[in-house]
This record gives structure tokens, C-alpha cells and sequence, in this order.
């Protein structure tokens, strides 16, 4: 009996060695793949060779390691890799389109993924493989709820749990590198700060954390026991708050709820904190889970609650989208609300039925699990892209007279909806209506952003603060398009304000206007087109003393020197010398 006992440990801790391993070598291998996409557009090779594979790797490799990570020892060998690699593609699809539907910068700067694309497939990915997992390992299609309770919930608290541990070993790292740092050793502090330590070490270190919450199964349960019954309380909290706000509107109208621009986002919000918390109160619905009297009650309430909250959220959506058409948000929005629709039914159906206590809760919840999942694939592929979606809807608008010529927010297809907008605009260049046209063309030539509405563009300018030296004047197109400078947002504060001076340099007769920041003077010249553009930064080579002094010089003492050394020409290309600066030594004191 004790040898049996015994080779059944050591199979155990055998057992452990290798999920242990296949972790930290599935940590290691995401780790150094992030690093080389990393290392790859830090030297600018994406606009040049295909982003689009940039972003599907970077979110392949960015997301679809978690699914070795949670399934690792749960499946066998092969299920485990077909799901693993049906996860990767999708990801890897969804990260490509992101990329392939955008405008690709001109410059060095690699294409990288947009936040909803980041958000959505998380969350897709932690549904469906929560949804998957438990089929598989029952071979059904469907498993038994209390299966999917069981590995979702425990998921989110070790998702959780590793999270912390990988922020609290980053917080250490550099609590020690501060430490070393004080007594002049600052080998700690430069490791960290490199990408090749940085970016390996947190994913060895989420593996790590992964691993350790496995181990111990029933600490996790017992956190997860307690997280669930503290949450269930805050359920009588929301959903007498919810009553009381429905309740009000009849009586307050829904004028102010529209009027503050994010009704629809606030009421889905409601809806989902509702959801989630009659989840923490039902559990798996086992009898022996069975929450006390008052929760019960307070459940039944709150699943009632969704309902309108969701029948406002449509309200809100349906009246902006009459008002001023399909953007990508409102898409967005509204997918999220047809998800919360089949949570508002199915809820609703489970808080009035009698019997068998909120027992269609298991099926909805499924049901919108795999329609969330469908929902994000959709959106985020040329299927229902929200851009595409949105240019066809309000170039429409404006082709049916929905929208004047010159109200028409033509900036929207330049800026904000990738190629379909761009092809939209010129296609309305050469639309027989001339106002449309000519506004379209002038859309095409911007290349500076000028989407920023009213108030965001005094917001930005406001923020810069400049001091012409006496006897000049900031010249006004220059102050009118200060809100596209954005490197002047902080070298240019309030307690920092930068020294102007117009300054004719290349003597063609148009001066350009010369900034004294705190340690360098930077040159912005106009073009043809009206813009100010930076083109020149003059950085202070000899001692430069405090920024009062350099302001002061900069307004009292100033003066161009001769021109150094002449470029050259060597083979068609032109040479520009850089010659050393020598400082004079400091006076003895």
C-alpha cells in the first residue's frame, strides 16, 4: 500500500515537472516571438513588407499562448493543439484585417493593433475557450453547466491571481533597482529598461503565476467561494439602484439621460454589472449553492432589470443613428446591445417563471456566449467591419440629402475609416455635384489631422504657452495651429513657457518662427499649403545653465553665427557635416 501510494506521488510530481516546463517554455516562446515582432517595427520593417502580418502575429502571439497556458493538462496532446491552432489563426485573421483595413503610416512607425481589436478578441477568446474546453472534455456539444461555471469562474480568479503576481514581481524589480540605484550601481535599472529582458521576463513571469494558482486547486476554489459570495452581496446594491433610476425616469424625461452623449454606454454598462452579479448569486444553480432568501429575491428583481435597461439602449441608439448615421461606435454599441438582448430575454424569462429557480439563466448564458464569440468575429473581419459599415451608411445620407455638402463630415472617411473611406472620398471627388466634389478633394489633400473638434482644439492649444520677446508678436496662423503641435504640450508649460522670435534663416524672404524651449531651440517654418512644420532643432552644445538663462539670452543676447562647413555633394547625394564642438573650460573660481 505505501509503494503504491508512493509511485502514485512521484507520478504526480512528475506529472507537475512537465505542465511546470511546458509553461515556462510556452512563457519563453511568446516572450522571445513579442520581442522579435518588437524588435522588427523598432527598426521599421513593416510599412515596407506587409503590416498586415505584423498585427495578426502581433495578436496571434499576443493572446493565443493563453490557451496552452489554461489548457495545458486539461486536454489531451491533440485537442489541445487543434484549439490552440484554431485560436491562433482566428486571432491572427482578426489582427491581420485590423491592419489590412487602415491606412498604413508613411513612416518608420509599425502598424500597431487598435484598443477595440485588443478588448474584443480578450474577451472572444476567454468566452469561446471557456465554451470549448468543457465540451471537449465531455465530448458533447453542449456540456453540463455546472462545467462551465466550474472552469470559468476559476479561470477569471487565476487570470486574475497571475496578473497580480506578474505586476507585484515588476513592482519589486524596480523597488530593487532604486535600491542598487541610490549606492551608484545602476546595472538594474538599465537591464530592466531593455526590451530583450522586459518583454520575455513578464510572460515567463504571467507563466509562472499561471502555474503556481494551479497547483494549489483548492485555494483557488476557496478564493473563488469567497470572491463569489462577496460579489452576490453587491447585488441588492445595483439593483435597488437600477429600480430607483427607472422608477425616476418617468418623471425627469428622457431629455437629460440623451443629452449627456453616453446614455447608451451607461445603460449597457448597468446591464452588464447586473449580469455578471445574478451570476454571482445563481452559480451553478446546484441546490447546495442555493444563496440565502433575500439574495434569491433580490436576484429574481434584478433579472427583471435588464430588460429595460437594454430596451433603453436601443431607444438611445436608434435615435442617434437617425440623427447622424452609422460610425463604428455606434455599430459597436449596437452589437453589444443585440448580445444584451438575449441576456435581457432570457433573464427575464427565468425571474418570472415559477419553479426551478432562474433555471433558463444556464441556457441564455450559453446562448449569448456563442453569439458574443460570433458577434466579435464578425465585426472584426470584413464581414460587418464597423468602418465599411459606417462610410457606405453616411455617404448614403449625404447622396439621399440626409446631410448638406458642407455639413458633411468629410474628415471622418479621411481619417477615421481606413481605405473604405478613403475610396469613398474619391469617388466623391468625382461626384457631378460640385460642392461635393470640391469639399471631397480638399479633404483628400490634408495631410495633418483636422478632425479635432472646437472645444478638444482649444483644450490642446490652450496647454501650450508661448512669450514672444519684446517687440514681436506670435504670428496668428502659427497660434491657430498650435493644437497640432503635440511635442510642445509639455516643453512649452505653463511653469516653462517658451521664448518666440521670428526669424528669417534661409533668407527667402518668409521668417520662420524660432521656439526657446528649456534646452534647445526648435525652427518652424510655413509651406505652401499654410502649415507650420517643424524643421529644425538647435540643441544648446555648451554649458547651458539653468532655462531662466536660456530664455533670457534667448531674448536679450541673440544673434546668428556664420555658416560652418558647406555640404558636399558625393554621388548625387548630399553630405551634411556635423563639427565638433569644442567648449572652452570653465572659469577657475
Amino acid at each position: 500500500m505505501n509503494e503504491w501510494m508512493q509511485d502514485g506521488g512521484r507520478k504526480g510530481l512528475d506529472g507537475q515537472g512537465r505542465l511546470f516546463a511546458a509553461r515556462l517554455a510556452t512563457g519563453l516562446i511568446q516572450g522571445g516571438a513579442l520581442y522579435l515582432l518588437y524588435r522588427a517595427a523598432e527598426v521599421g520593417m513593416w510599412p515596407d513588407t506587409r503590416p498586415e502580418v505584423f498585427g495578426g502575429l502581433a495578436l496571434a502571439f499576443g493572446y493565443a499562448p493563453a490557451v496552452l497556458l489554461a489548457a495545458v493538462g486539461r486536454l489531451k496532446p491533440l485537442p489541445l493543439a487543434l484549439w490552440t491552432a484554431a485560436a491562433a489563426t482566428a486571432l491572427f485573421l482578426m489582427g491581420w484585417h485590423d491592419v489590412a483595413r487602415r491606412v498604413t503610416p508613411e513612416n518608420d512607425q509599425a502598424p500597431y493593433l487598435e484598443v477595440p481589436v485588443l478588448a474584443f478578441s480578450a474577451a472572444a477568446l476567454f468566452v469561446a475557450h471557456h465554451l470549448i474546453l468543457p465540451a471537449i472534455r465531455e465530448r458533447r456539444w453542449r456540456a453540463d453547466y455546472h462545467a462551465y461555471f466550474d472552469v470559468a469562474w476559476k479561470a477569471g480568479v487565476q487570470l486574475a491571481l497571475s496578473l497580480g503576481f506578474t505586476l507585484a514581481f515588476w513592482l519589486l524589480l524596480q523597488l530593487g533597482a532604486a535600491l542598487f540605484h541610490v549606492i551608484g550601481v545602476k546595472a538594474l535599472s538599465s537591464l530592466i529598461g531593455e526590451a530583450w529582458f522586459a518583454i520575455p521576463v513578464t510572460c515567463l513571469a504571467f507563466a509562472l503565476g499561471v502555474q503556481l494558482t494551479d497547483v494549489r486547486d483548492g485555494l483557488i476554489r476557496g478564493v473563488r467561494t469567497v470572491a463569489l459570495m462577496l460579489l452576490s452581496w453587491l447585488l441588492p446594491v445595483i439593483a435597488l439602484l437600477t429600480a430607483g433610476f427607472l422608477a425616476a425616469l418617468p418623471f425627469t424625461g428622457l431629455e437629460r439621460l440623451w443629452d449627456t452623449g453616453s446614455a447608451t454606454a451607461l445603460v449597457l454598462a448597468a446591464a452588464a454589472a447586473l449580469i455578471i452579479l445574478i451570476n454571482t448569486a445563481y452559480q451553478d444553480g446546484r441546490p447546495d449553492n442555493l444563496p440565502p432568501a433575500a439574495l434569491r429575491i433580490a436576484t429574481r428583481i434584478a433579472g427583471g432589470l435588464v430588460a429595460p435597461l437594454v430596451g433603453l439602449a436601443f431607444w438611445g441608439l436608434a435615435l442617434r443613428i437617425g440623427q447622424h448615421g452609422l460610425t463604428p461606435d455606434r455599430i459597436i454599441a449596437l452589437a453589444c446591445a443585440v448580445v444584451g438582448a438575449v441576456y435581457a430575454g432570457g433573464y427575464l424569462v427565468a425571474a418570472v417563471r415559477p419553479g426551478g429557480w432562474m433555471r433558463p439563466l444556464e441556457t441564455t448564458n450559453v446562448a449569448a456566449g456563442v453569439l458574443a464569440v460570433a458577434a466579435v468575429l464578425a465585426l472584426f473581419s470584413p464581414l460587418l467591419d464597423p468602418a465599411r459599415l459606417s462610410v457606405a451608411d453616411q455617404v448614403a445620407r449625404l447622396e439621399r440629402g440626409a446631410v448638406r455638402p458642407e455639413a458633411f463630415d468629410y474628415d471622418f472617411l479621411r481619417f477615421d475609416s481606413g481605405k473604405a473611406g478613403l475610396a469613398a472620398l474619391d469617388r466623391l471627388a468625382r461626384s457631378s455635384d460640385a460642392k461635393t466634389a470640391e469639399l471631397a478633394r480638399q479633404a483628400k489633400a490634408r495631410d495633418a489631422r483636422q478632425s479635432l473638434t472646437a472645444p478638444e482644439r482649444q483644450a490642446r492649444a490652450a496647454g501650450i504657452q508661448i512669450q514672444p520677446v519684446p517687440g514681436q508678436t506670435t504670428p496668428p496662423s502659427f497660434a491657430a495651429q498650435l493644437f497640432r503641435q503635440d511635442n510642445l504640450m509639455y516643453a512649452c508649460a505653463a511653469d516653462t513657457p517658451c521664448r518666440l522670435r521670428n526669424l528669417d534663416l534661409d533668407g527667402d524672404g518668409r521668417p520662420e518662427v524660432l521656439l526657446a524651449t528649456s534646452s534647445a531651440v526648435l525652427t518652424f517654418s510655413q509651406n505652401t499649403d499654410g502649415q507650420w512644420v517643424q524643421t529644425a532643432t538647435y540643441v544648446v552644445a555648451c554649458a547651458p545653465g539653468t532655462p531662466e538663462e536660456l530664455a533670457k539670452g534667448f531674448a536679450e543676447r541673440f544673434a546668428v553665427a556664420p555658416a560652418g562647413l558647406p555640404d558636399l555633394i558625393v554621388g548625387g547625394r548630399r553630405l551634411q557635416a556635423q563639427p565638433e564642438i569644442r567648449c572652452p573650460p570653465p572659469a577657475p573660481r
